[in-house]
C-alpha cells in the first residue's frame, strides 16, 4: 500500500515560557513565526514543505504555567523530534548551540549509515536531534 501522507504538516508542543521557547526555536534554529502576534500559539516554519503547507513547530503555551515537565526521559510522552539540516549548516547549528550553553552531544544515526547526528534539549526539556549526511 503506498500512503497518502506527502509531508509532516506540523508538530505541536507544550512549552511554559514562550520567550525561552521562541529563543530556541525562533532564534537558535532560525525558524520563521508565521502566526499572527494576537493569536497565543506560535506557528513557525520550519521548512517550505509543500506550498501552500509549510513544515512547522507549533509552540502552544500549557495551561498549568507553574507546573513542570518530568525531566526524566522515560516519563516524557515524547522521546525526541529530528531536524535534518545540510551537511554544511550541521557544524554551525553545533557549534551555536555550545555556544548558547546547550548540552550538545553526539552520535551516529543507528539506522541510516554515513549520517550523523547530535542532541540537544529544548527550554521545556523535550530531546531534539539534529541530523545530516557526512
Amino acid at each position: 500500500m503506498t500512503s497518502p501522507v506527502r509531508h509532516l504538516a506540523e508538530i505541536v508542543l507544550w512549552v511554559r515560557d514562550m520567550d525561552r521557547a521562541l529563543a530556541f526555536y525562533r532564534d537558535l534554529f532560525g525558524f520563521e513565526v508565521i502566526s499572527p502576534p494576537e493569536l497565543p500559539n506560535r506557528f513557525l516554519r520550519v521548512s517550505p514543505g509543500e506550498p501552500p503547507v509549510p513544515e512547522m513547530i507549533v509552540l502552544v503555551p500549557h495551561p498549568d504555567r507553574e507546573g513542570s515537565f518530568p525531566r526524566e526521559k522515560a516519563a516524557r510522552v515524547l522521546h525526541h523530534l529530528a531536524f535534518h539540516v545540510s551537511r554544511d549548516g550541521y557544524e554551525d547549528l553545533e557549534r551555536r548551540c555550545g555556544e548558547a550553553g546547550l548540552e550538545v552531544r553526539g552520535g551516529r544515526h543507528p539506522v541510516l549509515k554515513g549520517v550523523r547526528t547530535f542532541y540537544v534539549d529544548d527550554p521545556d526539556g523535550n530531546e531534539v536531534e539534529v541530523i545530516a549526511p557526512e
